[in-house]
């Protein structure tokens, strides 16, 4: 398909331009020509009518199938532009869910990306029913007012039945998740900006060949792999991409999968320090958004910088300072800011603060460890291996173990007739 993109500049905000292309590419268009203005939002056609009289003659030009608009465009602005072109027309968010519809696989992810559109197309449809009433036009896509009201309860009805199917996908996954918990998994959470590298670090750290690309949002289903790390028994699951200015209802749409940034023990936050300063300024600020709004920043956050095998070392280290001093600025909290190269498996530094964090989390506490038979001494010291960490031994007629231990694995100690005390 061909397209024309438009993009309207606030006075003092610029869209991206680099972004908007790369999303119409990831959609599958060619684009014709790329039109921009800088001014406030027009009410009635976002951007001025002067500038919409220009589109007119570049359609008559260039013949597109479609006009698609880099901002998001009201009802009102979408029916009024599309009667004046009489052409197809869809703004950033309409070509973010096509995206997302090519990229759904599993069940989940396809009721997701459904509910997002149904819910984009709600407004739509009211805006027509409201203007068929007013005599302005004949309905939503072509549809008479009989048809656009009977698709008005349809919308309605099925955002129903979606919410239900995946309330049950919801209770299944917390099933999982508490028997994850029960054998003593540290859940981590990679969240970042779409193309920032995510699925390439999954891969990496559980040895998995999950499909990357370079384009955008090439994940959207969830997926969690197991890895072992020093012998400490982790989940990380992958999670969608974010993206600047998030609107609620896709949000909304796939809190589902989001759920697992919020049930994780730990987040990584993935940057691309390859990219110039101002582009992770920008995607750094947009994914503490949406960590914000699914109220995370209080979990231990580790920011991770990826990609740093294409830049220099100077480049990583101007880039990591600059980060520091913003995360200040705005009062975040992180553990640690790590470069990483995950094409490279260069995740040392990682893997350590990881292993920090875990000790901190609420999930483990400190504990002696009696131990009586001395024969039991190097199971029981294996099986605190795997659910924590040996702080100190101090060897007797009863051995005592000193150890960071997972509280959801005392009752597997327990079972091999060891104490469990809190060390005074």
């Amino acid at each position: 398909m061909k397209a024309i993109g438009i993009i309207r500049h606030s006075p003092n905000k610029r869209v991206n331009r680099e972004e908007f292309e790369e999303l119409l590419r990831s959609a599958g268009y060619e684009i014709l020509a790329i039109v921009e203005q800088v001014r406030e939002e027009h009410p009635k056609y976002n951007i001025g009518p002067g500038k919409l009289q220009e589109v007119k003659e570049l359609i008559k030009e260039l013949n597109p199938d479609r006009v698609i608009f880099a901002n998001p465009l009201t009802p009102s602005q979408s029916f009024n532009i599309t009667k004046e072109l009489r052409i197809d027309v869809i703004d950033k968010w309409q070509l973010v869910l096509e995206i997302f519809e090519k990229r759904a696989h599993s069940k989940e992810a396809k009721l997701q990306v459904e509910f997002a559109n149904l819910q984009y197309e709600l407004p739509l449809v009211k805006e027509a029913i409201r203007r068929i009433k007013l005599g302005d036009r004949a309905g939503f896509k072509g549809m008479g007012e009989y048809q656009t009201q009977q698709y008005l309860k349809h919308i309605r009805y099925r955002m129903g039945r979606i919410k239900k199917e995946l309330e049950k996908v919801k209770a299944d996954r917390e099933v999982k998740r508490k028997r994850r918990e029960e054998v003593g998994f540290i859940l981590i959470a990679l969240a970042g900006y779409t193309n920032a590298g995510k699925s390439t670090l999954l891969n990496t750290l559980a040895n998995e060949e999950i499909e990357t690309k370079m384009q955008m949002f090439t994940t959207l289903d969830t997926t969690t792999r197991r890895f072992m790390m020093n012998g400490k028994k982790t989940l990380i699951t992958d999670t969608v991409g974010f993206i600047d200015d998030l609107p609620p209802f896709i949000v909304e749409a796939f809190h589902s999968t989001l759920e697992e940034i919020i049930k994780a023990d730990i987040i990584l936050l993935i940057l691309d320090i390859s990219e110039p300063w101002r582009e992770i300024k920008r995607k750094f600020l947009a994914s503490i958004e949406v960590l914000k709004e699914l109220k995370t920043l209080d979990k231990p956050l580790i920011i991770v910088l990826n990609k740093k095998d294409l830049t220099s070392k100077a480049d990583v280290e101007d880039k990591k300072k600059a980060l520091e001093e913003l995360i200040t600025r705005k009062g975040i909290i992180a553990h640690s800011i790590i470069p990483i190269s995950a094409k490279e498996n260069d995740l040392g530094e990682l893997k350590n603060s990881l292993e920090e964090v875990m000790f901190t989390l609420p999930k483990y506490r400190l504990f002696e460890v009696l131990v009586r038979d001395k024969e039991k001494v190097p199971k029981v010291m294996a099986m605190i291996n795997s659910i924590g960490e040996i702080l100190d031994i101090k060897y007797g007629d009863t051995t005592k173990i000193f150890a960071y231990i997972q509280i959801g694995m005392i009752k597997s100690l327990t079972k091999m007739g060891v104490e469990l005390k809190h060390p005074s």
